[in-house]
């Protein structure tokens, strides 16, 4: 789906929580729009010698609640419209969860399955260069995103604390344990998720041995999320990635898929359970099939826009739980409400890793190391009461969880406007 449809998406979400919360039209102007959004070049030299310019952005929607915070992607499609509706979900998002963070996001425009090593770095470390006087560990914390990791926040984190004169691991997060990374870091967006599953259990009163899932998008997200949810004891029957899907009705062990996965290069009769697999007995599924399929529970973790008004009048699973961001258009999400689906927003779905970096932040900061225990109980901690707040919003109010996830975090950040 083109990107100013998916922020014309949100923004029209933004508009209906101001009118829903009467908020006035100075604090309605802050919201909408964000405070700044940089575009640069990013020159690199590629191995031949030739010069090559891609382009680079970053977008602060809002910092009332403290310093930006947002991944970096490096993708083809990278563009101002995606990384500006990114950072209002990210606002949002620390809003819902009570973090002293606001919202930003920031990209490049470029396959980063093209470059070598040294020209990865290059970029990498360019970017640090043209949005230095905009970042920092009180001002604007990025991290990872989509096809960025540990290693190119090190390269960042270096090439910023060159500029700044001294080791500045705050000013990243997402980075390798060795640069006083994060233990859990990984694990924690996916766990996040696990919770809230657990949570929803909690309410509707399902039994795990008897719900089924499919989870469109088996990254590290999807498969940490996946795990979880198999110890407990659900039954997942579909997974999926970039170029297709696996479908088992006797349930898949995602584990056991990963390292399929592994030998393979893809998924692709992986149809994996308890110690075997058995490249014949499932069968494999486009990622539209997934989405249709008759399973209990729902999990669109890959890109935004995989709901639409074509294809929700087919869903027929009745929980729906957004691990990607906006995996729902507004048609979409529309449809999915008049039948009656529970659907848990974004925002409150995927904030464990936000909540995992903050904590790398503190780290930082303060020079302790924290353990992957201790982290994890604290990304269920807050899910968990977030969670709380939002369903007993929804029930007050009468009014859908995305509804209330965005009533409630952007009356947080209102309050601090005022």
């Amino acid at each position: 789906m083109p990107k100013e449809i998916f922020l014309d998406s949100i923004q029209k979400k933004i508009e209906r929580t101001i009118e829903f919360n009467e908020l006035s039209s100075q604090i309605a102007k802050q919201i909408r729009i964000p405070r700044r959004v940089v575009k640069f070049q990013v020159p690199v030299i590629k191995d031949n010698g030739k010069k090559e310019i891609f382009l680079g952005y970053r977008s602060q929607h809002n910092n009332t609640l403290g310093p930006y915070k947002g991944g970096i992607r490096f993708h083809p499609r990278v563009s101002e419209k995606e990384v500006v509706a990114l950072s209002i979900l990210m606002s949002l998002k620390t809003s819902l969860v009570g973090l002293p963070f606001g919202g930003a996001k920031g990209g490049v425009t470029v396959n980063p399955f093209n470059l070598s090593r040294r020209e990865l770095e290059e970029v990498s470390r360019q970017y640090v260069r043209e949005v230095f006087p905009f970042i920092g560990p009180d001002t604007d914390i990025p991290a990872p995103d989509v096809n960025t990791n540990p290693q190119i926040m090190a390269w960042m984190v270096d090439e910023y604390s060159k500029l700044a004169g001294k080791f500045t691991p705050e000013s990243f997060t997402g980075k390798p344990i060795e640069l006083r990374g994060l233990k859990g870091r990984k694990e924690a967006t996916g766990y996040g998720a696990f919770v809230v599953l657990e949570k929803l259990k909690e309410i509707y009163n399902f039994s795990p041995k008897k719900t089924t899932l499919a989870i469109q998008g088996f990254g590290n997200v999807g498969e940490h999320f996946a795990k979880y949810a198999f110890e407990k004891g659900y039954k997942i029957v579909a997974l999926s990635e970039k170029n297709g899907g696996i479908y088992l009705k006797q349930g898949l062990d995602p584990e056991k898929v990963s390292e399929c996965r592994e030998i393979n290069n893809k998924i692709a009769g992986c149809y994996c359970r308890g110690s075997v697999c058995d490249f014949q007995e499932g069968k494999e599924i486009s990622n539209k099939e997934l989405l249709e399929l008759d399973v209990d529970v729902l999990v669109p973790a890959a890109v935004e826009s995989v709901i639409t008004k074509e294809n929700a009048p087919n869903i027929k699973a009745k929980y729906i739980l957004s691990i990607a961001n906006g995996p729902l258009t507004e048609k979409g999400e529309a449809i999915l409400m008049k039948n009656n689906k529970i659907i848990v927003p974004d925002i409150l779905v995927n904030a464990g890793g936000v909540i995992a970096s903050y904590l790398e932040w503190v780290q930082g900061k303060e020079r302790q190391l924290k353990n992957k225990k201790e982290v994890l109980r604290e990304v269920s901690k807050k899910i968990g009461q977030a969670f709380d707040r939002v369903w007993e919003f929804k029930k007050e109010k009468g009014i859908s969880s995305g509804e209330a996830a965005f009533s409630l975090a952007l009356t947080r950040i209102a309050n601090n406007i005022k």
